[in-house]
């Protein structure tokens, strides 16, 4: 495991400032790097608090936004990526100008699911671009399946020469996601990319997972390469109990004249009151 020491500490009044594309690349061999994907700008918030290095949010696939803006206001000192929905644009010309929409309300990297020729052509354009190779769940790829890829050698191989695409592409990391992680480790090695580790083992240059599964609100599949850390599920569940009982106690305490109190309501001088029943009179 490569060790943390010797690493520049960027600090901007006490706190960690937002690292650069220059910066992760001086990070690669030297630390590990942290990457979350986020769905508020609470979670943001807190991501930069605890110093997470790199942020993930999403556009979604009806264009809308996730709400990266409030993403990008919550954590303004954490570098971010904001991918491109995925089978939403057609032809480069329209990537390209969501491209630079997206960069415009503070991306500092796209993640980018469309070909080849659609990442060099943002690269082209001096917009950093992040790809993914192994599992890939939005796309219907040869390897088949929601499963590991690159066990073996001819799915390892394929691994290795659609990362070394990416990079003749132009891009500046792959997310490599659950694949051996002797595979991950000889791959990094052989790469000037980031490789951002999903289930790739301890070698990638940042390990990456999402909020949900981090804090233990996913209420579906918990992938075996995740790690809970917190049981916000129960704890939402208890709060979505509590809601349901203030309301009720706010609704009955309506209907038998409990609310509002005297202490609720805002009061007239008498002198004041009697003056205006005079004039409504």
């Amino acid at each position: 495991m490569r060790e943390y020491s010797g690493w520049l500490k960027h600090l901007n009044g006490g706190r960690m400032s937002k690292l650069t594309v220059k910066d992760l690349f001086a990070a690669k061999g030297k630390r590990h790097l942290t990457q979350v994907f986020v769905r508020t700008p609470h979670e943001a918030a807190a991501c930069e608090e605890a110093g997470i290095d790199m942020l993930v949010a999403a556009e979604l696939h009806d264009g809308q936004s996730s709400d990266y803006v409030g993403i990008r206001k919550a954590a303004p000192n954490t570098f971010l990526t904001i991918g491109l929905a995925i089978n939403t644009y057609a032809g480069q010309a329209e990537i390209l100008r969501n491209a630079y929409r997206l960069m415009g309300v503070g991306a500092d990297t796209l993640y980018c699911g469309y070909g080849m020729p659609t990442v060099k052509a943002l690269a082209d354009e001096y917009i950093p671009v992040v790809g993914h190779v192994g599992l890939v769940p939005y796309r219907n790829s040869p390897f088949g399946g929601m499963k590991a890829v690159g066990k073996t050698s001819a799915e390892a191989l394929r691994v290795y020469e659609l990362t070394k695409q990416y990079e003749d592409a132009g891009a500046i990391g792959v997310e490599m996601e659950v694949v051996p992680a002797e595979v991950a480790t000889e791959i990094s090695k052989r790469t000037k990319m980031l490789i951002i580790g999903m289930g790739a083992g301890v070698d990638c240059d940042v390990q990456y997972l999402f909020a949900t599964d981090i804090l233990g609100d996913n209420e579906g599949h918990v992938p075996r390469h995740s790690k809970v850390y917190r049981d916000f599920k129960t704890e939402y569940h208890r709060l979505h109990r509590e809601s349901v009982a203030a309301f009720k106690e706010f609704r009955s305490d309506v209907l038998t004249g409990a609310y509002p109190a005297p202490g609720n309501n805002v009061s007239i001088d008498k002198k004041e009151f009697d003056t205006f029943l005079k004039a409504i009179k």
